[in-house]
């Protein structure tokens, strides 16, 4: 796939661990809210690429992502040192599985993220479409510590009756210590948020972080009932496990 050479234009650290970026856009580059595309660096003369979601709306001139970093890292730990006017190659092409393509129209939409699995959701909540297809967004941010709360302050901002936000904080101090999957699977979520328990047949899910969280979140959701989106078709939930650019914290 063709690589194209873009330069970095912001960077910010939100936690030791965590940081984000924007980059110039390539000439042509399309792509829907909740997709990601891989990009790397060239070392001596090799690629290493990663996929990693877009932060991005569509209609933002730059492109911007959320990343981890891991100190031996082979990619994240040389993302980490980069600064404004260092170059990254992009590829031309997205893909993705939380789209609103990925599930049917519905009443309310849960966005179930841990760690930087948020990014393709800051996509999703900066679009207008979402809030077409269904009538209230949750979003659901599970970290280690607080400063990974990242973009808490712009969804607060935009927080209202239509988006409701939950962060949690696993391992220090913080109002609500419990994991957002957790949260939902015993009802807890819904008596906090004052919402009827999600339903099937009206609510869709969305899916974004660890293989744990993932993992146990699609089985708990088959087991009630709920329908993944696959290549026979479009159900009620998706979920977001093809690379690993998300899969950090809790």
């Amino acid at each position: 796939m063709p690589y194209n050479e873009q330069s970095i234009t912001s960077v910010r650290r939100w936690s030791p661990k965590t940081f984000s970026f924007t980059t110039t856009r390539p000439e042509g580059f399309h792509f829907e809210n909740g997709q990601f595309v891989t990009l790397g660096l060239r070392r001596e003369g090799r690629l290493i690429p990663r996929a990693y979601s877009i932060v991005s709306d569509p209609r933002e001139p730059d492109l911007e992502f959320l990343s981890i970093h891991v100190p031996d890292g082979q990619l994240t730990s040389q993302l980490a040192e980069l600064e404004v006017g260092d170059s990254v190659w992009i590829n031309s092409k997205v893909t993705g599985s939380l789209t609103l393509d990925h599930v049917l129209p519905g009443r309310n939409l849960y966005l179930l993220a841990t760690g930087t699995g948020i990014a393709p959701f800051i996509s999703l909540i900066r679009g207008d479409q979402v809030f077409e297809h269904f009538e209230r967004v949750i979003l659901v941010h599970s970290v280690r510590t607080a400063p990974e709360l990242s973009y808490r302050q712009e969804i607060e901002h935009r927080a209202g009756d239509r988006l409701r936000y939950v962060p949690t904080v696993t391992r220090e101090a913080h109002a609500n210590n419990r994991r957002g999957a957790e949260l939902f699977r015993n009802g807890e979520l819904f008596r906090m948020l004052d919402l009827p328990p999600a339903d099937p047949d009206q609510d869709r899910v969305m899916l974004c972080g660890n293989p744990d969280m993932n993992r146990e979140m699609t089985d708990f959701l088959k087991a009630a009932g709920w329908t993944m989106t696959n290549y026979k078709g479009v159900g009620n939930f998706t979920v977001e496990q093809a690379f690993v650019g998300t899969r950090a914290g809790d």
